[in-house]
Parts: C-alpha cells; sequence; structure tokens
C-alpha cells in the first residue's frame, strides 16, 4: 500500500510540472479562443494535482513511510511545505486571470490579455516550476536522512 500511495504522490507532481510546463508554452505564443480555453483547462487540472499531492502527502506523513515524527523533526520537510505554499500562493493570480476569461469564452471571444499581464503570468509560472524543484531537493535530501534536527 505504501509504494501505491509514493506512486500517486509522484504522479500528482510530475502532472503539477506537466501543467505548468504547458501554461509557460501556451503563455509564450499569442492568445487565441482555443489556447484560452487550453489555459483554463490546464489551471483546474493543476488545483487537483495540487490538492492531491498534498492529501497523498499528508497520508503517507502520518499513515505510511518513516512516521510523522520523523518528518516533523527534519528541516528538508519544513522547507518542502514551505515551497509548496509558495507556489499555491503564486498560483492564485493566474487563475483568478482565467476565472475572469468566461464570460469571453462562454461568448466566442477571445479574452483580453495585457503584454504586462502575460509576462506577469509567465513569470509567475517560472516561479511556480522553481519552487516545484526545490521540493524535489527537499524531497531527495528528506530520502537521505539529512536535514534531522535533533
Amino acid at each position: 500500500m505504501s509504494a501505491f500511495f509514493a506512486f500517486l504522490h509522484h504522479l500528482a507532481f510530475l502532472t503539477m510540472t506537466t501543467v505548468l510546463t504547458i501554461q509557460l508554452v501556451v503563455l509564450g505564443q499569442p492568445l487565441t479562443l482555443q489556447s484560452a480555453r487550453k489555459l483554463q483547462i490546464v489551471d483546474r487540472v493543476l488545483g487537483i494535482a495540487a490538492v492531491a499531492l498534498l492529501i497523498v502527502g499528508f497520508l503517507r506523513v502520518f499513515y505510511f513511510e518513516k512516521g510523522a515524527a520523523y518528518y516533523f523533526h527534519n528541516a528538508a520537510f519544513h522547507a518542502k511545505l514551505t515551497l509548496f505554499a509558495i507556489a499555491a500562493l503564486l498560483s492564485i493570480y493566474p487563475t483568478v486571470q482565467f476565472l475572469h476569461w468566461r464570460k469571453s469564452l462562454k461568448q466566442g471571444q477571445v479574452p483580453q490579455l495585457a503584454e504586462q499581464q502575460r509576462r506577469r503570468m509567465r513569470l509567475i509560472v517560472h516561479a511556480e516550476l522553481t519552487a516545484l524543484v526545490g521540493m524535489a531537493l527537499c524531497a531527495a535530501l528528506m530520502a537521505k536522512g539529512i536535514g534531522v534536527i535533533h
């Protein structure tokens, strides 16, 4: 059972990485009706994957693996949670923008996206991906017992 939850945890992480990469690529191109819809869809997938990552991660901490005491006494674990929180907070801005597009998309119109907004969203997605890379590093450190607080 532990291996299955590890698989789900990794799958959610890879899904987040993939979806953010898709957002980055799509935001680097001129916005079309199709690409705006794609951004809305992948943003929903990102939210679902993030919730899955968090839930499965906490199930692993409390019911599988090394136990909660090990993780809560590990600096890398705290750093990983902090990076997750940063990525989650950063994702609010693009999500709100995508939600504002609903009316335009329902009317079959390409949403307005100012160049400054597009650049800001790309910068945010870059930062989110950087946070995920940091989370992967923290996970590797935790797996090797690095960061234990005595």
